[in-house]
């Protein structure tokens, strides 16, 4: 009995010792499975998001902008329904949700904003010059009764009507004139003009800068090398 026993002890510390080992064995085997799921996934989304970049490189450039636009366009259209079914004013409901502080910075956005875009042509100038001036008409409603009983008929005048030297403009109008006319006058004082090129002068440059510098150098100096670019000139300097 004694031998039996002493032969089954030992299987029992062999089992006791490779149990270790095979738990180890389990959590390496787990924990590559999971390093395995897990680059399967960043694969995965890799992928994605390439597809995805690829898509936005195709895009126009100014997709983003245009996408924020038809999102605030069907949000204002579902703003309109919903006012609609209340039975309320869309514009004073919008009115109401903006801020003080929002009013503000728009108000000071508008008066910074420049309204005169510069020469585009004839008639767009024309047009701005004819806006600035009837903003500035102040109706008469006195002197405009006055002038329809002297003129009588003709204050409407028809094709068969002479009007020609009848009307005689009162002397606030004239000043009025006079000071704009002015004010264009200083106006177009105020802008540079670019000065035409001279065919006949000598070229003292090899190119648009250096003819800038050897301006400003002359002009600060010239008086001071006139003899020696002379003699440089002839050919005579030591």
């Amino acid at each position: 009995m004694a031998s039996s026993a002493e032969v089954v002890a030992p299987s029992n510390e062999e089992e006791t010792t490779e149990t270790p080992a095979a738990q180890k064995r389990e959590d390496r085997l787990r924990k590559f499975r999971e390093l395995h799921f897990k680059r399967n996934e960043a694969r995965k989304l890799n992928h994605q998001e390439v597809v995805e970049e690829d898509k936005r490189l195709k895009l126009p450039s100014n997709w983003e902008a245009k996408k924020a636009r038809l999102e605030y366009e069907l949000m204002v259209d579902q703003k309109k329904k919903e006012c609609a079914e209340q039975g309320e004013d869309y514009d004073r409901v919008k009115l109401l949700e903006i801020s003080a502080e929002d009013a503000e910075r728009w108000e000071r956005k508008k008066k910074k904003r420049n309204p005169d875009p510069g020469f585009s042509g004839y008639a767009e100038a024309q047009l701005r010059q004819y806006q600035r001036l009837t903003k500035q008409i102040k109706p008469d409603m006195e002197n405009y009764e006055k002038q329809r009983e002297e003129c009588g008929e003709d204050f409407h005048p028809t094709p068969n009507s002479l009007i020609h030297g009848t009307h005689v403009p009162s002397k606030d109008s004239i000043d009025r004139m006079v000071d704009d006319v002015e004010k264009q006058i200083e106006k177009r004082s105020k802008y540079s003009r670019r000065r035409a090129y001279n065919d006949d002068a000598d070229i003292d440059y090899i190119n648009e800068r250096n003819a800038k510098f050897n301006k400003k150098a002359e002009r600060f100096y010239g008086k001071y090398t006139a003899e020696i670019k002379q003699n440089l000139e002839r050919g005579t300097a030591v």
